[in-house]
This record gives C-alpha cells, sequence and structure tokens, in this order.
C-alpha cells in the first residue's frame, strides 16, 4: 500500500525547506499525509506521531549518551566509527536525492525536464553565491512550481 504518493513527498519536501531542520519536518509532513485518508483528527494524530517518532531516538541518545560522551570520544575506535557513520548519512542523502531526480530525463528533450534542470541549478548558485535568505527562495520556487 503507498501512503504518499510521490508528488506529494515532493511537495512536502520543497514546502519543509524553509523551515530549520527539514528532516525532522518531513517526518511530521509524512506522519500526516499516511493518514490523510481517516479524517482530520488522525491526520493530526499522524503528524503527532511523526514528531514524536523522529524527535524520541535523538532524545533518548542525548538523555543516556551524552553523560558518557566525553569519555568514550578518547578512543579512536569510536571517533572513527562516528566519521563512518555519517558518511553513510550523506550517501544516503545523495542516493535519496537522485532516486528523487531519476524521473527528469534530458534524454527525451522533453520541456519541463529542462526548466527543472534550470531551476536546480539556479536555486544552487543562488544558495551557493548570493545572501539571499532560503525561505524567500523556496518562496520563489513554490511561484514558478505553480505558474509553471
Amino acid at each position: 500500500q503507498i501512503y504518499i504518493e510521490k508528488e506529494n513527498m515532493v511537495t512536502g519536501m520543497g514546502i519543509v525547506r524553509a523551515m530549520p531542520g527539514p528532516v525532522f519536518s518531513i517526518a511530521s509532513f509524512a506522519g500526516g499525509m499516511a493518514l490523510r485518508d481517516m479524517g482530520a483528527w488522525m491526520q493530526v494524530l499522524g503528524c503527532a506521531i511523526g514528531t514524536i517518532g523522529i524527535f524520541l531516538p535523538s532524545a533518548l541518545l542525548v538523555l543516556f549518551f551524552f553523560p558518557v560522551w566525553n569519555y568514550l570520544k578518547k578512543y579512536a575506535m569510536v571517533y572513527r566509527s562516528l566519521e563512518g557513520i555519517n558518511a553513510a548519512v550523506v550517501g544516503i542523502m545523495i542516493a535519496s536525492t537522485l532516486y528523487i531526480m531519476k524521473d527528469i530525463s534530458l534524454m527525451h528533450a522533453n520541456v519541463t525536464s529542462f526548466v527543472n534542470i534550470v531551476i536546480i541549478v539556479a536555486t544552487f548558485l543562488l544558495l551557493q553565491f548570493t545572501r539571499i535568505h532560503s525561505p524567500f527562495i523556496v518562496v520563489a520556487c513554490i511561484l514558478l512550481g505553480y505558474f509553471l
């Protein structure tokens, strides 16, 4: 069973980029979308479950692991394993980005694909080389998506 359709997921990913901590925000969005067919209150409950589900592990980790962190980080094996975990997370993020972008095809010379690539490159350049705040860029991309 598909809980979230691809278009809804991409829309949600675009919307939550305007807020700090987009990974946490997308969990709330996904929880709400998963229960959208069960009524408004269940959708709110889904958002709450998604939020609790994404925050609870890190909160427990901070509560129980942080007191011994200064002792453990002295060991090279622990430090190196955390570097490996960080690399794995970056790899997963890159893979998910490429998976979402797989429908953008330049082989068929589709106008929509060309526009998507231009928007992606322009957004990257604006974020890297200007001081425009990201929420304004997100709003501009939403407006472009609405009017195109």
